[in-house]
């Protein structure tokens, strides 16, 4: 990318976004508050819909926007709600050792980036019906033919999501049933 392509406004929105969406992730796993850390998630949520955007997938954007930040982000505070999550008790005589996991898995992650950053893209060759070109390729239709194939490994994945959401929502309902004791009449 030249610096040309990446002063462009096009290029200064997915910078904007890109920073906005990494502050908001750092953010998310370093507040202790939970309901201030779901809060940043929903600003990282909708970078990452700016970051759609400056990539012209206007439908990825608004399913991004509908779909996370809104319905699965109300169902995250819902249960940080129902669950009486306020400040986190943070037990002291584990610092060490988080802080140790902590320096171990930065250290991780940046190895990680390095060995991405040095490599550089991977030559992936996709089946030819995968190919996606023209008006198409950012709109529904287009996502579908990809998303749906069976001959590509996604189909699977997309379903192995769903599948794990209903459980997200199954393991809420029976935290949410342990904490309500019935209460015992006493007549």
């Amino acid at each position: 990318m030249t610096l040309q392509a990446l002063l462009s406004g096009q290029g200064l929105m997915f910078l904007f976004f890109a920073v906005a969406a990494i502050a908001s992730g750092i953010l998310v796993v370093i507040l202790q508050n939970p309901l201030r850390a779901a809060l940043s998630l929903v600003i990282n949520l909708f970078s990452v819909a700016g970051l759609y955007l400056s990539l012209n997938a206007y439908f990825l954007a608004t399913v991004q926007v509908i779909v996370y930040a809104g319905a699965i982000m109300v169902l995250f505070l819902f249960v940080i709600m129902l669950l009486n999550m306020g400040q986190a008790n943070l037990n002291t005589s584990y610092r060490g050792v988080r802080t140790i996991i902590a320096f171990s898995s930065a250290i991780g992650f940046g190895g990680l980036m390095s060995a991405v950053a040095l490599k550089g893209q991977p030559n992936v060759m996709l089946p030819a019906d995968a190919m996606v070109t023209g008006s198409s390729a950012g709109s529904v239709e287009g996502i579908g033919k990809v998303l749906y194939n069976p001959n590509l490994p996604w189909l699977f994945a997309f379903e192995w999501t769903s599948f794990l959401l209903l459980v997200a929502v199954i393991g809420a309902v029976v935290l949410a049933g342990k904490r309500q004791q019935p209460s015992e009449d006493k007549a």
